[in-house]
């Protein structure tokens, strides 16, 4: 891969940054991480063994003005890519100063004080999500196009779990309105517009890669509001039947970390471009939460999955995306099917609790 320069990664040292830096911190002159190691993430507040010795930590607080500026004070990075963010549906409802503070806040924080700093950079990289759609668009018999908007509680408490008379589309950068359903959506649809104005200003490269649900060797075994698939994973391994939301027919897209990467590292090869450009991320395969439950439980000889008809606020029936623009544009393609996928992390799990115990 071609020279990065200076590469500055927010949320540098979680899941995905430190995926990132395995593969590309050597291709950068220096590649630096700014992370809050916050509890929620990092059991112990202290540099990830994961995070490849090419990438300095820098351990500060997105929404803090003085970590910025003590940051910026010898480093001019020509490319930032934006990981920083509070995440978890059922959790932004509950903490949602919290979620606005980081995701939204903390993206003006930065744009601020490259202000202050003098120096702008040539790139951003901005990791968005699928939360941003919402429901989506749902097509009807007759073919007519509407939105399923957000289901209100009356809704889920009767067990109406689908938008009756239609049948969910899979989202697309090019047709999918944005129309977040919960807090953590709305904060990343924040994160984008911010971006995009601030960048736009300036003449600058925006870049916005909206992440379906990611999982794979590297995510947090402990955070109880993120990781579906390592949640499923470790009661899987305890012999323990996993409950099931709803009916079991929840939609979702599950694209493995590696996958991630490689749609990052393409981005990264393509020149910068002054504008936003958006890609939807994922594996392509639209997936039941209870399609996953069941797989997983095959593989540690678990018992049957268990549908428990209770519902969370603000989730999303369907969550899938048409990647084949990604693909096309970026000259990129996901390599991992979900039985491979969860396979490889299953067996990242046993070695990380074979270290617990040595």
């Amino acid at each position: 891969m071609n020279q990065l320069g200076d590469v500055l990664v927010t949320g540098g040292a979680g899941f995905i940054g430190c995926a990132l830096a395995q593969s590309l911190a050597a291709s950068a002159r220096r590649w630096v991480a700014l992370d809050s190691l916050h509890p929620q993430v990092h059991a112990v507040a202290r540099r990830p063994d994961a995070l490849p010795a090419e990438a300095e930590l820098v351990v500060g607080d997105v929404t803090s003005a003085s970590d910025w500026d003590a940051l910026l004070a010898d480093f001019r990075p020509e490319t930032v890519i934006h990981l920083a963010a509070e995440t978890g549906t059922a959790q932004s409802f509950s903490e949602a100063t919290r979620h606005t503070a980081v995701n939204v806040v903390g993206t003006a924080a930065m744009l601020d004080a490259f202000t202050r700093s003098g120096h702008v950079p040539d790139r951003f990289v901005l990791s968005s999500s699928r939360a941003v759609y919402g429901e989506g668009d749902w097509r009807t018999a007759s073919g007519e196009i509407v939105k399923a908007g957000v289901r209100s509680r009356r809704q889920l408490e009767n067990g109406e779990w689908d938008l009756p008379g239609a049948t969910a589309v899979p989202s697309s950068v090019a047709t999918t309105v944005p129309a977040p359903t919960n807090v953590y959506g709305a904060t990343k649809l924040a994160q984008e517009h911010l971006l995009d104005v601030w960048c736009g200003a300036r003449d600058l490269s925006l870049d916005i890669l909206r992440l379906q649900n990611v999982y794979g060797p590297g995510q947090s075994l402990t955070n109880p509001y993120t990781g579906i698939v390592s949640l499923f994973s470790r009661l899987a391994r305890a012999g323990k039947a996993i409950s099931v939301y709803e009916d079991g027919q929840i939609v979702r897209d599950f694209v493995y970390i590696d996958d991630v990467v490689s749609a990052f590292a393409a981005d990264l090869r393509g020149e910068p471009a002054v504008g936003v450009r958006r890609y939807d991320v994922g594996s392509g395969v639209a997936t039941t939460i209870l399609e996953l439950a069941t797989e997983i439980a095959r593989y540690h000889d678990a018992p049957a999955p268990v549908v428990s008809g209770e519902f969370r606020d603000g989730d999303v029936r369907f969550a899938a995306c048409d990647i084949l623009p990604t693909e096309i544009a970026l000259d990129w393609a996901p390599e991992w099917s979900l039985r491979d996928g969860i396979g490889s992390l299953q067996a990242w799990i046993a070695g990380q609790a074979v270290a617990e115990t040595a």
